[in-house]
C-alpha cells in the first residue's frame, strides 16, 4: 500500500543499546558515524525502519549491519521524540536494550566506519541525543532486573 498525504510525516528510527558486563563494569557498544550528520562522531547503532519490518527487527538489522553483532533478545525501553533531535528531519526513535557476551567480535559496516566498546563512565562525545539516551538506559538498568 502507498498513501500520499498533503501534510509532513515523521521519520521512524530505532537505536540498539547493547551492553556487556565485564569484571571492570558495564560497557556499551558504539559506532563511529561514517556519514553526515555527525560524521566522525560516536553514536548508538541504529537507523531508519523499513516499511516491511517491525521495530525490533529493524533494531536487530541495523545492529548487525553496523557492528556485525547478533543478539537474540531486545527489550524495548523508551521512545525519544524531542522535536529537534535529528537535524535532517522530524525523527522519532524507539530505543531497544540488548546484552552481549564479553567476547563479541565487532565488524563495522554500512553507516559505521568503526565500532567499539566504551565504559558508561568514559563515553566519547556523542551524536544526536545519544548522551541523553545512554543516561536514561543507565538509570533503567539500575532500577530493573532483566532476565
Amino acid at each position: 500500500m502507498h498513501y500520499t498525504y498533503p501534510y509532513p510525516r515523521m521519520q521512524v528510527t530505532v537505536d540498539a543499546v547493547i551492553v556487556r558486563t565485564l569484571d571492570e563494569g558495564d560497557e556499551v557498544l558504539l559506532i563511529e558515524r561514517k556519514h553526515a550528520p555527525f560524521e566522525g562522531c560516536w553514536a548508538i547503532p541504529g537507523g531508519f525502519v523499513d516499511m516491511d519490518e517491525t521495530l525490533a527487527d529493524a533494531a536487530k538489522r541495523e545492529l548487525y549491519e553496523e557492528t556485525g553483532v547478533v543478539v537474540d533478545k531486545l527489550y524495548q525501553v523508551h521512545t525519544f521524540d524531542a522535536v529537534n533531535r535529528d537535524p535532517r528531519d522530524r525523527t522519532i526513535s524507539t530505543v531497544f536494550l540488548g546484552f552481549a557476551n564479553g567476547d563479541s567480535l565487532l565488524k563495522a559496516g554500512d553507516d559505521a566506519s568503526s565500532a567499539d566498546w566504551f565504559s558508561f563512565d568514559a563515553l566519547p562525545p556523542l551524536a544526536f541525543d545519544h548522551e541523553q539516551i545512554l543516561d536514561y538506559v543507565k538509570k533503567y538498568l539500575e532500577k530493573k532486573k532483566i532476565d
